[in-house]
């Protein structure tokens, strides 16, 4: 199975496979160092990041990332008001504190390599770290794939965190159908599947904490977004918006000038927010990446300050119901956009948020799954392009989008009685394909698209 603890980490932008990804793998290769009694001879570590790393890395801050993690540093403990600091500390000093302690020479311009020419041979978001002693020699190497959603894996090895044993949970579902089935046999709901295999391995204090943790972290980050103003680093230039939209919003409601369709610009600044406050390498949850961060906070908060019987309860089965969705993309498809594009982002988001969502506004299982399919249905194919390899173009804009879908397919939902035509697990089938079939300058290479159609005067 996938747990709760595993799809949703609360770490920092901008990105889950090219900012916390190589972070954790960093901070990996410098604790397997540490294991093997090999720290105290390192004098020089070189990485070298291949495919979409070295292609968007530089929009993505890897080299930051990779810094911060040999530096000591996880994206889950990491201030993000510090991480300019420590990073500027390196570049000024040429020296890094290897794991956070015995400093050795570093410089970032020749000891993180971009190769562009090289096809890593297992995921398009690999990077190398080598490890050389002061006679030049090398000591140590470790090759990292960063598979999505800030989930990392030694190159060759199953790209899924830890197997669980079958045994250890009452119900390992691997698909839609089985999870239907185990509910129907068993009377539980989605989200009393998921509690209850999570609570076979942990105590339910621990999951009930981590869960109101994820939503607390997801409220704050778009709280954050609402309030601040200025400039995205990177170079482009783009003003955050959701300030000043959602001012706008409110002061048109005080004056009773609002349309009907009003609260899809509120749902969309939401989402707005949190991506501004992930383009800006804030705290951010990865849901299920850093890219598609948006959709389910501002579907989350939709639920929390909109439904008229909201509760802390519903915001808990929202996030477990998304769980179980989330885990059947990533056990059976994909949620890396250097893999299958956005459609395993901002796609696979809505689908989560979607099943959530109705799973709060009380849905049976069957709607639950028929509002993921919904959702999914209308992203296949959806390109990943960001202009100049930043999480801001279109990358922003597109959560506002995919909340409201989300809304929109839990709502479709609940009016029907959960038959429909395509299953859940057919449309994941369908994106896994679209995804192999989509052209390598379309899944976050910034080689096609509005990345290419965009030129920079």
């Amino acid at each position: 199975m996938i747990s709760i603890f595993d799809l949703f980490k609360i770490g920092i932008g901008p990105s889950s496979s090219h900012t916390v990804g190589p972070m954790k793998a960093a901070f990996s290769f410098v604790s397997a160092l540490e294991a093997a009694g090999l720290a105290g001879r390192v004098v020089r570590i070189v990485t070298t990041l291949y495919g979409s790393l070295a292609w968007t890395g530089k929009g993505h801050g890897t080299a930051k990332a990779v810094i911060l993690g040999l530096a000591g540093q996880q994206p889950a403990t990491l201030d993000p008001e510090a991480a300019d600091d420590i990073v500027a500390a390196v570049e000024a000093a040429r020296k890094l504190p290897l794991g956070g302690k015995a400093f050795i020479t570093f410089d970032p311009e020749t000891d993180i390599v971009s190769d562009l020419i090289t096809n890593p041979p297992f995921h398009p978001n690999t990077l190398a770290f080598v490890a050389f002693d002061a006679a030049g020699e090398a000591l140590f190497g470790q090759r990292w794939c960063s598979v999505g959603g800030g989930f990392i894996v030694l190159e060759g090895q199953n790209d899924l965190p830890t197997e669980v044993n079958a045994s250890a949970v009452p119900y390992p579902y691997r698909n839609a159908a089985e999870l239907l089935a185990m509910g129907e046999a068993s009377g539980l709901a989605i989200a009393e599947i998921v509690r209850a295999n999570e609570e076979a391995l942990r105590s339910a204090g621990d999951v009930a904490a981590y869960i109101a943790s994820v939503a607390g972290v997801m409220l704050a980050c778009v709280d954050r977004g609402l309030k601040t103003e200025g400039e995205l680093p990177g170079g482009l230039q783009v003003k955050r918006r959701a300030a000043a939209i959602f001012r706008k919003l409110k002061q048109q409601h005080s004056e009773n000038d609002f349309a009907a369709h009003q609260v899809m610009d509120v749902i969309s600044v939401f989402a707005i927010a949190v991506n501004e406050e992930n383009a800006a390498g804030g705290r951010v949850v990865t849901a299920p990446t850093n890219g598609a961060a948006g959709v389910i906070p501002a579907v989350l908060r939709y639920y929390r300050d909109f439904w008229p019987s909201a509760d802390e309860a519903g915001m808990e089965r929202f996030l477990l119901t998304a769980t179980a969705i989330g885990a059947l993309f990533k056990l059976n498809a994909s949620i890396s956009g250097a893999e299958v594009g956005c459609q395993g982002e901002v796609g696979v988001a809505a689908s989560m948020a979607a099943a959530g969502l109705c799973a709060a506004w009380g849905g049976s299982n069957a709607q639950i799954e028929n509002a993921a399919e919904i959702a999914m249905e209308h992203h296949l194919g959806m390109t990943c392009d960001p202009i100049g390899g930043l999480v801001q173009i279109p990358c922003i804009e597109r959560n506002a989008f995919g909340a409201v879908k989300a809304v929109n397919a839990a709502s479709m939902a609940l009016k029907g009685d959960g038959t429909h035509k395509v299953s859940l697990d057919q449309v994941i089938a369908a994106m896994r394909q679209t995804g192999a079939d989509m052209h390598h300058k379309y899944k976050e290479t910034s080689q096609g698209g509005l990345a290419v159609a965009f030129v920079e005067c």
